[in-house]
């Protein structure tokens, strides 16, 4: 079998064969150019996970890291057809769309004394448990919903079968390596294994297994069992707001032919080929800002390799797409549902 390249090579691999996506030069020492600010100013840090966002875990201990583990299994296709129609759940006076709308609902079941994030409940709920769980308060209902009923069940019965019940026993077996925790996570939880076939070769993008590493990175605050010595060696997470901050920002461009997909609102299928180039280019043009940023750091004669990685960067520009959605708006997402991203 061909061998599986892991997602930085899948990516740098990726955008040296892309025929539609293109990462440009210029427009990634612009990008890296304006994140030295950021950086400088502490805006970029590992803290700003928990104190940006208000529903994540505030507390280090094995029910945040669960709570994580649950959010990440179902941290997938939020995506509304128009801005008019969303899934919305209302917790605590504040309403809350996308991937916050799951958050928001599994605070509020928990809230309720429903035990959501123990794997012996979640592994034999039913759907109908599930559907009061994620119920919206709009009259757009959550997507997917009979999908992450069954990744919940299967995920769960894994977990109770093979780490006691919990995602903790990952993380400790992991011995403190990100990449080994991608690997324990991908190799025993199928929904994980998000990948491809492009150009004959074998590539992966382990969005959700990368993110789910990330933020149990940050759920224990980079301390003790989230003490990962190989952070760096995370990318960013390929979805379908980050491209699109990252070809409005100027970083990344795309043919006219798909563009002209994009903006007819054609549904593109996982693994497809523009829709791997997409990805792929995403993962090698935030690389690249990287490296350009830790260069302009050195010419300044700073060390800042600790807040400098494509985790960071990739929080940063997740929220500088959902915070100016109004401005790329000429810049379409690419739609897809499927359960990896």
């Amino acid at each position: 079998m061909e061998t599986l390249m892991c997602p930085r090579d899948s990516g740098k691999f990726i955008a040296e064969n892309s025929k539609d996506v293109f990462v440009d030069s210029e427009g990634v020492k612009n990008v890296a150019e304006m994140l030295v600010t950021k950086i400088t100013n502490n805006q970029l840090t590992l803290a700003g996970w928990k104190s940006l966002h208000e529903l994540n875990p505030q507390t280090v201990d094995e029910d945040s890291v669960n709570w994580v583990f649950l959010s990440d299994t179902l941290n997938f296709s939020f995506w509304s057809e128009s801005q008019d129609h969303k899934c919305l759940v209302t917790y605590k006076g504040k309403m809350y769309s996308g991937y916050w709308s799951l958050c928001a609902a599994i605070n509020r079941a928990l809230d309720e004394g429903i035990p959501f994030t123990k794997a012996s409940y979640f592994a034999t709920m039913t759907l109908e448990e599930l559907k009061h769980i994620l119920r919206s308060d709009s009259e757009e209902p959550m997507p997917m919903i009979e999908e992450r009923h069954c990744v919940l069940k299967e995920t769960g019965t894994i977990l109770l079968k093979n780490f006691g019940g919990s995602y903790l026993n990952c993380v400790k077996a992991s011995e403190k390596s990100a990449q080994k925790l991608i690997q324990i996570v991908v190799e025993n939880f199928p929904s994980y294994r998000d990948e491809a076939m492009f150009q004959g070769k074998r590539v992966a993008f382990y969005k959700r297994a990368q993110i789910l590493v990330a933020d149990t990175w940050s759920v224990l605050e980079g301390k003790g069992d989230g003490c990962f010595n190989d952070i760096s060696t995370v990318t960013m997470f390929a979805d379908y707001r980050i491209p699109q901050a990252l070809v409005h920002l100027g970083a990344m461009r795309y043919s006219e032919e798909l563009m002209e997909k994009l903006t007819k609102g054609v549904m593109f299928h996982s693994g497809e080929t523009q829709e791997v180039e997409i990805r792929g280019c995403s993962i090698w043009c935030v690389e690249l800002i990287c490296e350009r940023l830790l260069e302009l750091f050195e010419k300044k004669g700073e060390k800042k390799s600790k807040d400098i990685n494509p985790v960071l960067l990739d929080h940063y520009l997740w929220d500088y797409a959902r915070d100016h959605l109004e401005e790329m708006k000429q810049i379409p997402f690419h739609r897809v549902r499927c359960i990896y991203y």
